[in-house]
């Protein structure tokens, strides 16, 4: 009897301990789960996952899988770098990897909430689900995981509050929450977090203020990235205490109040980003005190005063934006000496005044440089073209120049054409004088050219026709005279090309009907004569025609009626005769239409009707005759229905 009794309870322990070894988790139950992660997977281009995670195989050697030597337990799940992007959601099963560390799906279209059993993974310390598609809110469960170290989440639409359980993961150095839909305050908890390294909320729907002691409990922190959203208040003055900040972005927020002077005194900053909000007064002086400084933002605000010239010795500056402010005074007068490393210069839209002096060819990096809408005199420096050989490669650095609505006089230097990088230049609204040098055919990668507004003579030099990016050109409001030059039809990379008020004459090329791309041709208030070439009814992409107040005679081409995707044609002022084509009637996306004071005759053609989108009709001061059309545009003619000739005007 006894001796049965003891063989039940050894069979009874054996079975016991089989259940209990037989539930452990182990090196299956992790394949499980990522089979049951590939089955919600709808969509997986090249069949990557179908091919390779596979019970034949090793689960440790699948892709994107990496397992621990000791227990033989996968630690890592990265399917971010794969070259595919896998649609789906994130199954149940995911929350049986205990020994995951690392759990990264970056850059793919997974969908759904962001599951509350991902709390479940005690080990995991790195959770990056960027740039997907979750919705839905943050589960507040993920405070259980205590050993996290990085959290991101950018990219998804997430929506409410950010959780404060959050501010519990007391080992997070990285919380991402960028590019979401989060509304509320930011949990002040969050800031308690000692050893975060970056802060990064940019992009989302936040308010509320910032707390005054933020930076008491955050030695660590080297990032704080808030931008584009409702944050208001004042920028805290202590700041000054995250010893090793290095970027502070607070662009486009509701901050109020000035420019705290205690930002100087951190010594580490890269980057100050306080564009876009509504700061006052001056720029602390104290600001030059930062040696480190790359990146200074201070554009949009209403910041008065002058610039602090101490700005202008930091050596390390790369970009200075002070754009959209009400700065007064003077730029130095070594101007570029103290910042060798320049790269972006904008200061547009204050009321600066004074030179610009010829040293800022020292900055010979710089690529974009914004000057206009100031009070600026004198002359253009010749440095920005004469380049001696002690600015090293200053022509080829420099990408945009504008300096538009500054009062500049004295002609455009020959040696302009140096720029050989230029993409972008502007001046216009000066006083600029003398011809277009020639030497501009140099330019190779210049993409816009505006000239408008000023007092340049002389002909369009052919050697405009050889800057084959050149995409748009505004010559408008000079006193340019002689004749369009017939090479600019092959200047095919043309988009919008401005020529009016000037003193062109002779014909008008029939090689501009080559500028098939154009999208904004404008040729009017000139002394243009002889007829409209049929060709100009090749500019098949063009939205707006512009060829009034000239003295082109002959009639007008039946083929404008094939220029479809046309929204405005002014054909006004000018001596054209003729019948009005029934082709436009085919212009159908017409919505501006003025044909006045010419010498037309015959009927308005009822073919007209069709162009439901016409707005404005001036057909007066012509010699029409017959019945005003009754459909379309013309429902809302009134009065007599006989042609008026002073009086065709909608």
């Amino acid at each position: 009897m006894d001796r049965s009794c003891n063989l039940l309870f050894a069979l009874a322990v054996f079975v016991l301990l089989y259940t209990s070894l037989a539930t452990v988790p182990n090196i299956s139950t992790d394949e499980a789960a990522l089979l049951a992660l590939k089955s919600h997977i709808s969509s997986h281009p090249n069949n990557i996952l179908a091919s390779n995670w596979s019970s034949s195989s090793p689960v440790c050697s699948w892709i994107g899988i990496t397992c621990s030597s000791r227990h033989v337990r996968v630690t890592a799940l990265d399917i971010s770098s794969i070259n595919n992007t896998f649609h789906g959601d994130l199954p149940k099963e995911m929350g049986h990897l205990h020994r995951l560390k690392l759990f990264d799906i970056r850059r793919n279209n997974f969908t759904g909430a962001i599951p509350s059993f991902l709390s479940l993974l005690p080990n995991l310390r790195y959770m990056y689900l960027t740039m997907n598609q979750f919705s839905g809110k943050i589960p507040p469960s993920l405070s259980n995981l205590t050993k996290l170290e990085v959290l991101s989440f950018q990219g998804n639409f997430l929506e409410g509050e950010i959780p404060r359980e959050l501010g519990d993961l007391r080992y997070l150095t990285f919380l991402d929450l960028q590019l979401n839909k989060l509304t509320g305050t930011i949990p002040p908890s969050i800031f308690n977090i000692t050893t975060m390294q970056n802060i990064a909320f940019t992009s989302n729907n936040l308010t509320g203020k910032l707390p005054i002691t933020i930076c008491d409990n955050l030695p660590n922190l080297e990032g704080l990235y808030l931008s584009g959203n409702y944050l208001g208040g004042v920028i805290p003055p202590n700041l000054e205490k995250c010893k090793k900040l290095q970027v502070l972005s607070l662009t486009y927020n509701e901050f109020t109040g000035t420019v705290p002077r205690e930002l100087a005194n951190l010594t580490a900053l890269t980057a100050l980003h306080i564009a876009a909000l509504h700061l006052e007064g001056e720029i602390p002086m104290e600001l030059g005190n930062l040696k480190k400084l790359q990146h200074l933002r201070l554009a949009g605000n209403k910041l008065t005063g002058s610039v602090p010239a101490s700005i202008f010795n930091i050596s390390t500056l790369q970009s200075l934006t002070l754009t959209i402010n009400k700065l007064t005074g003077t730029l130095p007068s070594d101007l570029g000496c103290g910042i060798p490393l320049l790269e972006e210069f904008l200061c547009a839209e204050n009321n600066l005044s004074g030179f610009i002096s010829a040293s800022i060819s020292n900055s010979s990096r710089l690529r974009m440089l914004d000057l206009s809408d100031n009070s600026f005199t004198g002359v253009i420096p010749e440095s920005l073209g004469v380049l001696p050989a002690s600015i090293g490669n200053f022509s080829k650095s420099l990408q945009i120049f504008e300096g538009n609505g500054c009062q500049v006089k004295g002609i455009i230097p020959e040696e302009i054409g140096n720029l050989t990088g230029l993409t972008r230049m502007s001046l216009f609204n000066n006083e600029l004088t003398g011809h277009i040098p020639k030497n501009v055919q140099g330019m190779l990668n210049l993409q816009e050219l505006y000239l408008q507004s000023n007092e340049i003579k002389g002909t369009i030099p052919d050697v405009m026709c050889s800057l084959k990016n050149l995409g748009a050109l505004d010559l408008s409001g000079n006193q340019f005279s002689g004749s369009v030059p017939p090479c600019l039809g092959n200047a095919t990379s043309l988009r919008t090309l401005h020529l009016a008020f000037n003193r062109l004459n002779s014909r008008l090329p029939a090689s501009l009907g080559g500028l098939r791309d154009i999208i904004e041709f404008n040729i009017s208030s000139n002394l243009l004569s002889g007829e409209i070439p049929l060709e100009i009814g090749n500019l098949k992409a063009a939205t707006i025609i512009d060829l009034s107040k000239n003295i082109f005679s002959g009639k007008i081409p039946s083929t404008l009626g094939g220029l479809h995707q046309l929204i405005k044609l002014s054909l006004a002022h000018n001596r054209i005769d003729g019948p009005i084509p029934d082709s436009f009637g085919k212009m159908l996306a017409l919505e501006f239409l003025d044909l006045c004071y010419n010498n037309l005759s015959g009927e308005i053609p009822k073919s007209l009707e069709a162009l439901v989108y016409l707005k404005y009709i001036n057909f007066s001061f012509n010699k029409l005759s017959g019945e005003i059309p009754t459909g379309g545009p013309f429902s809302n003619a009134t009065g007599n229905r006989r042609v008026q000739q002073k009086q065709l005007a909608w």
